[in-house]
């Protein structure tokens, strides 16, 4: 898929990106009080190697310690939209230059049953970038290759018990990371919108 395909893929109106948003799979019955506000940066990176930019996060964290995720996070006062936050959170977790970011659209918000509300933020980013990270907030980088993404049979899902509870949610076959919980489902949401644009 070349460069311009993606760009075309990806865009959406700003009508799509506010619709109503999706949830995780314990989110309907698990929040209680105000959400958090949040955005992550879906990183699709272009060239020989196409695939998605991900993150495992650093083990002793107190939210979601080792699970793996996009970059980014909560919104702060000073961030003037949700790409400002995503953009902002992806410099300081993994050193990518905002410059090297094409913003290409957003995906619908997603809801946590942690409470959070986030924006994904789609940008298209070019092959081969040094990317560094933040030995606080980090632990590893590494992509989810775009084959993988755009195969219909790829994520599963899987039920475990969570907080007395059985669950089920979306988990995406890596040889070395376990892609589960936001993250999955986020990248279910982006796989499904290249697949339409690619059938229409």
């Amino acid at each position: 898929m070349d460069l311009d395909a993606l760009r075309r893929r990806l865009g959406v109106s700003e009508a799509e990106a506010m619709g109503v948003p999706s949830t995780s799979d314990d989110a309907m019955d698990l929040v209680s009080g105000p959400l958090i506000e949040a955005a992550v940066l879906v990183g699709v990176v272009h060239g020989a190697k196409p695939g998605v930019l991900l993150t495992r996060r650093a083990s002793h964290l107190n939210r979601h310690a080792g699970q793996v995720a996009f970059p980014g996070g909560r919104r702060e006062p000073t961030d003037i939209s949700a790409e400002a936050a995503a953009l902002r959170e992806a410099q300081e977790e993994v050193g990518l230059d905002p410059a090297m970011a094409e913003l290409a659209g957003r995906l619908p918000e997603h809801v946590t049953g942690t409470g959070f509300r986030i924006t994904p933020v789609v940008a298209l980013l070019p092959g081969g970038l040094t990317l560094v990270p933040c030995e606080h907030e980090v632990a590893s980088i590494f992509t989810l290759p775009l084959d993988v993404l755009l195969d219909p049979t790829a994520p599963q899902r899987q039920r475990a018990e969570y907080r007395g509870r059985s669950r089920e949610f979306w988990v995406w076959p890596h040889p070395e990371h376990y892609i589960w919980g936001a993250t999955a489902a986020i990248l279910v949401g982006l796989a499904a919108r290249l697949r339409r644009a690619e059938a229409a």
